[in-house]
């Protein structure tokens, strides 16, 4: 042990309850990090990890980003062209040729895909009628890349398969219109198309929005309800690696001139919320942290107050300006080395309980378990950031008692 720190240990053990309230301070400090932030990127990792399984990682659909341009305006770049009643040639929508896309996108390596066609269809039973989005599928492709398999109360999505005429419903529109598991309705399509459909599956996602406004048809049957043969005007994508889904989306873009969708891209809002709120929150903890410094602050400059004596016969001596900041600075970074043990033991103690705490959210049957992370990361950001903001509190008081002029003190305590 050097000379300077145990010069700073006997001046901490001298005043044993400032420097207990001072680690009590860095321990809480460190401790509200660890379970705020545990709380605050628990949450946002549920919430991500939601919005990934539910929704596809990359959609595809029948648009184009930018519409091309009339051959006369390519033609004259820059020219006085004006264009009027110019009307988009009619044809029928959808992805062309989806079929061979489909074949290149599911050679890339990690990537499942399944085509979807989807519309408007207005469903009719017992003399009541729901306007519902009909979506067409292939139901091997779709359980790779959706978890719509996994929300099915009753029949499954291979029964669709099995059966050409089949339907599945959310429970929600099957309360609603007083249907159940193998009564027949009438489905037609918005161009005169009817058909009578059995009900061979029901699901139930807890969004009323998609219990009561979706249904689930063959492929085939779907493109021949809204006539667009071998058509598919959405082909949807998941990836074993989620977060490389925009590089992929903009390579898919390129070859295939569709417009390609990460779910990045979808909810940058969303994402731009939780980066916001993760500005907010590690703001709040820190200031915590900061307060706590103060005490430190405090607790040096009262000992290079009551020490200056001391340290004008230890620069009299020999000791150099730089060895007495060292003993300050040295007595901040002990209590913030101490300070955040003490407080990563409490702090992984709290989460511990948060973890356990259950709640049940309104208009939830099954209670939940708050989500909590464990990472190490947030455990030495908050070290860091308390031993950091306890050597910044002890600089001042360090430089302070640097600047001592031994015989300005010595005289006067003479005197």
């Amino acid at each position: 042990m050097t000379l300077e720190l145990r010069i700073a240990l006997t001046h901490l053990t001298s005043r044993k309850r400032q420097t207990v309230m001072s680690l009590l301070g860095i321990a809480l400090g460190v401790a509200f990090f660890m379970a705020v932030s545990s709380l605050m990127r628990g949450s946002e990792r549920d919430f991500i990890k939601r919005l990934i399984d539910s929704a596809p990682h990359i959609t595809i659909s029948d648009e184009v980003r930018s519409p091309p341009q009339p051959p006369v305006v390519s033609f004259y770049p820059g020219g006085a062209v004006a264009l009027r009643g110019l009307k988009p040639r009619t044809e029928t929508r959808g992805i062309r040729g989806y079929k061979q896309k489909l074949a290149w996108i599911a050679a890339q390596r990690g990537v499942r895909v399944a085509p979807v066609l989807s519309g408007q269809a207005i469903l009719t039973f017992a003399g009541k009628e729901q306007g519902i989005t009909l979506n067409g599928i292939v139901p091997q492709l779709m359980q790779g890349v959706s978890d719509i398999d996994e929300k099915i109360v009753a029949g499954s999505l291979d029964a669709v398969a099995s059966n050409p005429n089949g339907i599945i419903i959310g429970r929600g529109l099957a309360r609603k219109l007083y249907l159940d598991m193998g009564d027949n309705v009438t489905v037609s399509s918005p161009i005169g198309q009817v058909r009578s459909m059995k009900i061979v599956g029901l699901f139930e996602t807890g969004t009323t929005a998609i219990d009561e406004g979706h249904g689930y048809v063959l492929l085939k049957r779907a493109q021949a309800l809204f006539g667009r043969m071998d058509r598919a005007n959405r082909l949807v994508i998941q990836l074993d690696d989620p977060y490389a889904a925009p590089q992929l989306a903009a390579a898919i873009e390129a070859r295939i001139g569709y417009r390609s969708e990460s779910w990045q891209e979808a909810s940058q809002n969303l994402m731009s919320v939780l980066l916001i709120r993760n500005i907010i929150m590690y703001s709040v903890v820190s200031a915590i942290l900061v307060v706590a410094s103060f005490g430190i602050f405090n607790v040096i400059s009262t000992v290079v107050m009551e020490k200056q004596r001391d340290v004008a016969i230890l620069k009299s001596i020999g000791f150099h300006a730089r060895d007495v900041q060292r003993i300050f600075l040295a007595e901040g970074v002990l209590i913030g080395a101490v300070g955040s043990m003490l407080g990563v033991g409490l702090g992984y103690g709290l989460i511990a309980i948060l973890g356990v705490v259950k709640i049940q959210p309104p208009g939830m049957t099954d209670a939940i378990n708050l989500p909590v992370y464990w990472g190490l990361d947030q455990l030495a950001l908050a070290a860091l950031f308390a031993v950091g903001s306890a050597t910044i509190a002890a600089y001042l008081p360090a430089r302070k008692a640097g600047r001592v002029y031994p015989v300005d003190i010595l005289r006067g305590g003479m005197a």
